[in-house]
């Protein structure tokens, strides 16, 4: 009967469009008009409107609102069809066609939204009294909900699922897509992320990661959250929360707003003015995206939040301080002894390193950013039990005063006289009373003062002193880490890389996706030039791609220096990697290369580089191939991932993973998901990881017991036995019966049972079982083999 009622309610509304003489409308059951201020759907309560909402000069958007509004306020809009593409405000109608599709069009001229769907019967469209617009097939076949399809707001019943997200507006009167987004990520856990417009995206609530907080947990499958009408907002990841006017029965709205906090808004009845009742933040600074790049954020309570350039940096643009500001220098490249660093106390800059570099001095720290090009400063940190260098190469998402207790120290010229003086950062000195000095104690204090110049001076004579002596001996060192040789990522021709490799001679790898071989550039880098097998990909689509593999930056990645897009020909260039693949040395008769604290710190650096990919960078990119074949060793057996990220970047959105269609990866090092046809996410590459530890700490792979050895679950199995049986029998020996005996040197036995039970974790069949490929970096780092 409500369905009946309100459907009723709809063809009173719409009475004289559906009698129209037309030929045109005998397939239309139902058409709004943009023109017709009548020509709207109400709900049977008249608590909710849907029709034409007016956004600007000639802009409309089909969408429902809350049908009364407080004296001087504006509509409460839930939801917007096209929030992206309006329409015009004359000619442009909303039609119900009888072949079941609801679909908006432009000035008659395109359509420029639509639900895509069908029905066997002539459908109704209904206003329920909650808000949800619902597209009906008698008797009670839902065909299309608005509910489904969120746009910035929730209303109580109304489930955010996992296949659908909460997106912002630009501005408080922009109502397009904005750069905020509240959804369910890979790992069913509720997060806010802000995704810039040049490309900077990152997390920044929850504030730590949900795993680590009291009572959230990613164990469902299915992935929904609410917030009904008492207050209480409820998620499968048990994050939970309750309004300040919880108890009561209110209308309520749950939205993201355009400056990246999530709020709730009560009012009693439409007399009422909305009021935040729930937010997530209460200071704007920890929401990223406040401000732009090279710029931070402060805020203070008298004042409230307020962006300011980094000194050295103008704003780009005065009245928008999301752009971020604009260096006023110039830092050479390779020339470090021009560079010096500006202390900012309690400075915070999140995410975006160029490494994570533990039990680092400071001038360890000071040293490994002046050789690195595009190092802007880092960050120095103590958490605890030892101090962490984390190299910036994008300050975004600055914070200052910083929760955290850590200093930045930012990289300027060094006869540049920029200094770190921020208006909030000086006492106010109103109340201080001024004394006046005469007489005896005037001589004195003219005593003391050339007392105190004389001291100083010795003390600037001597510490120059020290500082050259320092410096002399400290540019003679050696340093025992590795640099970052950063240079410019470009477009090669075909005839460069065929003059490079000299007619494609020398081939140093190949595999699905192609040939690699050797070559020498012109600027006299040795680089790996790959030749792709699949050269029918539309340019536009491999350019956006490599230009966005080329902005992956991480010291346990390969660096990708450029590429090739001319005609059929598609190439990518790598730097060359002296020591080879991992597989290359596994399978070596020499096996002294890869000593076991070598391959710990392999098994460490390849799970960094993969948890950058999964959880740090700019785009979430799967690998879908973890081999030995395709972690690269340099010159100090350091470890780089390879072949990640072509065909392989997914919206982090993008739940239903099109582009997987068909199964991708290696026999024996592939997940079980591939073969049972499950949702791929990034625990596939943990499996596989898993695979490659497992290798590495036994010397029993593919190639030594036969294709199907690992295919078959054989070494994870005798794994698990062996260590049940271990600790069964308490014997002590058994990871002694499980290492590769070809390998020389001793290991530390507790440091191995962890990786050991570190990669078991990981190819747990069950892929919640597994850990996330940042949660393994945390297990191994500290510890090592000596």
């Amino acid at each position: 009967m409500a369905f009946l009622s309100s459907s009723l309610l709809i063809i009173l509304f719409v009475s004289p469009l559906t009698l129209l003489g037309s030929s045109s409308s005998s397939n239309n059951l139902l058409s709004l008009s943009v023109g017709n201020p009548e020509h709207v759907i109400k709900s049977r309560n008249n608590n909710f409107t849907a029709g034409f909402y007016d956004v600007g000069e000639n802009a409309f958007a089909f969408a429902i609102w809350f049908t009364k509004l407080h004296q001087g306020q504006n509509l409460t809009v839930i939801w917007m069809a096209n929030r992206d593409v309006l329409v015009n405000g004359k000619g442009s109608t909303l039609t119900l066609r009888r072949t079941g599709n609801l679909v908006l069009n432009d000035a008659g001229r395109v359509d420029v939204w639509a639900t895509n769907t069908t029905s066997l019967k002539p459908p109704q469209l209904i206003l329920k009294d909650d808000g949800n617009l619902i597209l009906l097939e008698p008797p009670n076949h839902v065909l299309w909900q608005s509910f489904d399809f969120p746009t910035d707001t929730l209303v109580p019943g109304q489930k955010l699922t996992k296949h659908a997200t909460l997106v912002s507006s630009l501005s408080f009167t922009k109502p397009s897509s904005g750069f905020y987004k509240f959804f369910f990520d890979i790992e069913n856990f509720l997060c806010l992320v802000y995704e810039g417009p040049n490309g900077i995206s990152s997390a920044f609530w929850p504030l730590q990661w949900p795993s680590a907080e009291v009572g959230r947990s990613s164990n469902y499958t299915s992935r929904f959250a609410f917030l009904d009408s008492f207050g209480n907002f409820i998620s499968t990841d048990h994050f939970t929360f309750t309004t300040s006017d919880y108890g009561l029965v209110l209308q309520r709205r749950l939205t993201l707003d355009s400056d990246g906090n999530l709020r709730v808004y009560s009012r009693r009845t439409w007399k009422d003015q909305w009021y935040v009742s729930w937010e997530a933040f209460s200071a704007g600074c920890n929401i990223h995206g406040v401000c732009g790049e090279n710029s931070f954020c402060t805020y203070l309570p008298y004042s409230g939040r307020k962006c300011l350039c980094l000194p050295g940096y103008r704003f780009k643009d005065e009245t928008d301080w999301s752009l971020g500001c604009l260096p006023e220098f110039h830092l050479p490249c390779n020339r470090p002894e021009e560079s010096r660093f500006l202390k900012i106390h309690r400075g915070n800059f999140f995410r975006y390193d160029l490494g994570t570099f533990p039990n680092f001095t400071y001038d360890q720290c000071k040293d490994l950013c002046l050789n690195f090009c595009n190092c802007k400063g880092f960050q120095y940190t103590f958490d605890g039990s030892k101090f962490i260098c984390y190299p910036k190469y994008v300050l975004v998402n600055g914070n200052l005063p910083s929760t955290f207790d850590t200093d930045f120290f930012l990289k300027l010229p060094k006869s540049s006289a920029f200094e770190f003086t921020h208006e909030f950062s000086h006492t106010k000195c109103e109340n201080v009373k001024s004394v006046k000095l005469g007489g005896q104690d005037s001589a004195l204090l003219e005593v003391l003062l050339w007392l105190a110049l004389a001291v100083g001076g010795f003390e600037v004579v001597f510490i120059f002193f020290v500082w050259c002596l320092t410096r002399k001996n400290s540019s003679s060192k050696q340093h025992s880490y590795e640099y970052l040789t950063v240079n410019g990522f470009r477009k090669y021709s075909y005839s460069e890389l065929k003059e490079a490799t000299r007619g494609f001679r020398k081939e140093i790898g190949r595999g699905a996706g192609g040939i690699v071989y050797k070559g020498a550039l012109k600027d006299g880098r040795v680089a790996a030039i790959k030749r792709l097998n699949e050269a029918n990909q539309i340019e536009s689509e491999f350019l956006a791609e490599v230009n966005m593999i080329g902005r992956l930056n991480h010291m346990n990645l390969i660096s990708m220096w450029g590429y090739c897009a001319e005609g059929s020909h598609r190439m990518l260039v790598y730097e060359f990697m002296e020591n080879g693949s991992l597989a290359e040395n596994l399978e070596s008769k020499n096996k002294s290369s890869l000593d076991w604290s070598k391959r710990y710190e392999i098994a460490l650096g390849t799970a960094r580089g993969l948890a950058y990919l999964h959880e740090e960078c700019l785009e979430w990119v799967l690998h879908c191939d973890i081999k030995p074949q395709n972690i690269l060793l340099d010159s100090d057996y350091k470890p780089k991932v390879a072949d990640f990220g072509l065909s392989k970047l997914q919206n982090r959105n993008d739940v239903k993973n099109p582009s997987f269609s068909r199964i991708r990866g290696t026999r024996g090092y592939m997940a079980p998901e591939w073969v049972f046809n499950l949702p791929i996410t990034s625990k596939v590459d943990v499996y596989s990881y898993g695979i490659v530890v497992l290798e590495m700490i036994t010397g029993k792979g593919l190639r030594v017991d036969g294709p199907d050895y690992l295919h078959h679950g054989r070494l994870v199995t005798w794994m698990r036995d062996k260590k049940k049986e271990g600790k069964l029998k308490e014997i002590s020996s058994w990871v002694e019966q499980i290492v590769d005996p070809t390998v020389e040197g001793s290991f530390d036995k507790k440091t191995m049972e962890i990786l050991v039970t570190v990669a078991l974790e990981c190819v747990e069949e069950d892929r919640e079982a597994r850990p996330t490929m940042g949660r393994v970096v945390e297990m191994l780092q500290d510890h090592d083999i000596h």
